[in-house]
């Protein structure tokens, strides 16, 4: 059985036009799922005698440039959109609206092997190390393309995390923050029987101006004191059967079944890296495929464990 041995880190990785658009309702920093698709699709690309495994994922967030763009402080963001070559007859083509970011970020992936020997010798370290970071390269990021990495290098599991936390710095790490939904969903219910998590979700989008004395107005938030509290997608549920292939029209792959699904949110917090020197390992984001107990629907969800 693969045991956690190592963690790979990612120091300031620079990506351009990421898709901030990270679910229907929500945008800014991508979706949690397209660090872990990434990590996975680069997991299956390990060339190694003996089986080596990337599992969960610690986001940390250095800098977030959305391309969005509004003509006063009163008016709506709106994205920025590029401009796509004249067609064929000269005409201009449609604008498809999508939403870029650009990111400077920095990961840290843990390293599960079967072997204990495996990567113990500094030759092998150093050619793993060549070998990630050529592949992680190739590939997108959250939809992204991978401009530069500062370096790449492994941290032993079994020694002081305080080293890695202090290479995170400066950055915001994304926690998951259930607790304080909880919290706010039970302060919803003191004045609404009825509230729900989606209520609190809502909640946390709103400011309410209360007027005090003349020309004086009270802002108030269920965020204050709480930190920075931010809605993020956490997965997918089914609301349809699982299709046989072939049998949904213009599915994007008819060789695979199909199953349409629904977004399921959460919330999460950005921290400093310096308050996990107590449970950094619960930091890691990992997905995981079960059934809800209440109507028995497949599920795709993620979480820290």
């Amino acid at each position: 059985m693969a045991s956690l041995r190592y963690y790979l880190f990612f120091d300031h990785v620079i990506i351009h036009n990421a898709n901030t658009i990270s679910s229907p309702l929500t945008y800014g920093f991508p979706a949690i799922s397209g660090f872990l698709g990434a990590i996975h699709a680069l997991n299956r690309k390990i060339e190694s005698d003996t089986p080596i495994y990337l599992d969960g994922v610690l986001i940390a967030c250095h800098e977030c440039d959305p391309q969005i763009y509004r003509s006063n402080a009163f008016s709506d963001y709106t994205f920025r959109l590029t401009r796509n070559p004249l067609g064929k007859n000269g005409d201009t083509r449609s604008i498809i609206e999508e939403g870029r970011v650009h990111l400077d970020i920095s990961l840290v992936v843990e390293v599960k092997i079967e072997d204990r020997e495996t990567l113990d010798d500094a030759d092998d370290k150093k050619r793993f190390i060549e070998q990630i970071t050529k592949k992680f390269y190739q590939q997108r990021i959250a939809g992204g393309q991978v401009i530069d990495i500062e370096s790449v290098g492994l941290f032993s599991a079994s020694e002081s995390h305080d080293d890695l936390i202090k290479a995170l710095l400066p950055a915001f790490v994304l926690v998951e923050a259930q607790q304080d939904l909880h919290d706010i969903t039970a302060e919803l219910q003191q004045h609404d029987p009825d509230a729900t998590m989606l209520d609190a979700l809502v909640e946390m989008a709103m400011l309410h101006h209360q007027p005090q004395e003349k020309d004086h107005w009270q802002t108030r938030s269920v965020k204050q004191g709480r930190g920075w509290l931010v809605p993020i997608p956490l997965g997918y549920q089914a609301i349809s059967p699982l299709f046989e292939p072939g049998k949904v029209e213009h599915a994007r792959n008819n060789e695979h079944p199909a199953q349409f699904v629904e977004c399921i949110y959460g919330l999460g917090k950005w921290v400093f890296p310096l308050k996990l020197q107590d449970n950094f390992s619960q930091a890691f984001w990992h997905y995981n495929c079960s059934e809800l107990q209440s109507n028995g629907a497949d599920i795709y969800i993620i979480n820290q464990d």
